[in-house]
């Protein structure tokens, strides 16, 4: 912690006695108090509810100038009451290196950016900064961006290892459960383009992800590779009226003997006439019947995605579970209304379905969930949400779970706090 302290005060006395275009350095504050009644999964009459407060405390310094950007934020993760309140250390290390990364414009329209970074591309679906979460999600990457006439493409490349290897290149996940073979790849690249015209803006986006061939939990020799290839589409054909579209297929190899061959679409609608927004959709994650037992695995993974903003926020699908499984329909609506000055108030209804079936039965349940969020003051703003989850008995068979409680819901209310100590821009005759 000590020299985490003295590279922070050196920084900062070297970034103040530079000639830099631009410095800012800005603060991230989130409390996150939680009441969980079947968050995740469904709860059984077992077991009691939990209760808990969750922060996240982040301190971002950015340096930006016409030839070089550079960005690094420290940041604390905790459970308020994880520490004995007499400590000499930090015992459950929650401190951690949330961003480093560092930008140089060659031209003016071709840049390089290297380092820790959030990767979040259009709606979030396959990559996304996971905000949600307090520890949020970052790649170790080198992208060449390229940016002109409202045409935009990036290049991203990664490869991971454990730690410095002289002998080979094994690598080992060090994610646990279902999804670990999903979130740590062993290397990366992909490909994103955009495009704006006039009422249409649209994205394709390829990556290729190469795993570490595993025996069991042992990392062997060889590597598998996984793909998603897809697009992204805004429409707003007249003022107030949007429609969202994606499309995205996933094929490769699941493990070494088994083939990947999956789908996800989604289509919204979104108008809003005045103060009040009023929203539909329909998405459709592919899923399978039968796991891997004839050889192929037709279940679709939103890879990096910021999933808790889709399928609802009680996050039942595809938050760090649901891998492999029988899929996701998810018929939505939503409303968004003004109900004060700096006020809104969000209600959505999700009507979930597998793509496959589970016991003969399709449907899984009904999900409702209420935000409410006030700008307090200039850099605070505090959230409310309930969320209640109507499940059937097919939801009961895929979670696993007997005995299930009668009610299944969650509450929090968040407390968010971004300033901004420090924002300096260089003068014309500096």
């Amino acid at each position: 912690m000590k020299k985490i302290i003295l590279f922070l005060f050196f920084t900062l006395v070297f970034l103040m006695t530079t000639k830099a275009q631009q410095l800012k350095i800005d603060g991230d504050y989130r409390a996150r108090g939680e009441y969980s009644h079947g968050f995740g999964t469904l709860i059984s009459n077992n077991n009691n509810a939990g209760l808990f407060v969750h922060q996240r405390a982040r301190l971002k310094f950015g340096y930006f100038d016409k030839k070089i950007s550079s960005f690094i934020s420290f940041q604390d993760v905790s459970v308020w009451g994880d520490e004995p309140q007499i400590t000499a250390k930090d015992n459950t290390n929650s401190f951690s290196l949330a961003e480093a990364w560092v930008k140089l414009n060659l031209s003016n329209a071709w840049a390089v950016k290297a380092g820790r970074q959030i990767v979040a591309y259009d709606d979030q679906r396959i990559f996304g900064g996971l905000d949600w979460a307090m520890q949020g999600r970052f790649h170790d990457a080198l992208l060449v961006k390229y940016a002109k006439d409202n045409f935009k493409m990036d290049i991203g490349m990664a490869f991971n290892q454990n730690g410095p290897s002289r002998i080979n290149t094994l690598f080992d996940p060090n994610n646990q459960g279902n999804a670990r073979g999903v979130f740590d790849y062993k290397a990366m690249a992909y490909l994103w383009l955009h495009k704006h015209w006039s009422i249409v803006s649209g994205s394709l986006l390829f990556v290729n992800n190469t795993y570490q061939n595993l025996q069991g939990e042992t990392p062997v020799k060889g590597n598998i590779n996984r793909q998603t290839l897809g697009a992204h589409f805004k429409i707003t054909p007249s003022k107030g009226l949007q429609f969202l579209v994606n499309l995205y297929a996933q094929s490769g190899k699941f493990s070494k003997n088994v083939s990947l061959t999956a789908y996800n679409s989604l289509f919204e609608i979104n108008y809003k006439p005045g103060n009040t927004l009023f929203g539909a959709g329909y998405e459709i994650l592919s899923g399978d019947a039968d796991g891997a037992s004839d050889g192929q695995i037709n279940s679709f993974f939103p890879v990096f995605g910021t999933n808790h903003k889709f399928n609802g926020f009680m996050d039942y699908f595809y938050v760090g579970n649901h891998a492999n499984s029988i899929g996701l329909k998810d018929l939505y609506a939503k409303v968004v209304a003004k109900v004060g000055k700096e006020a809104k108030l969000l209600v959505k209804g999700h009507y979930f379905s597998g793509d496959k079936q589970i016991n003969n039965e399709s449907y899984l349940g009904t999900e409702i969930d209420v935000v409410f969020s006030k700008k307090i003051v200039k850099y605070a703003t505090l959230k409310v949400g309930y969320s209640h989850m109507f499940a059937s008995e097919a939801m009961e068979s895929l979670k696993n779970i007997t005995n299930v409680s009668d009610t299944q819901n969650w509450g929090w209310a968040m407390l968010v706090v971004q300033p901004n100590f420090l924002h300096w821009k260089k003068k014309v005759n500096e």
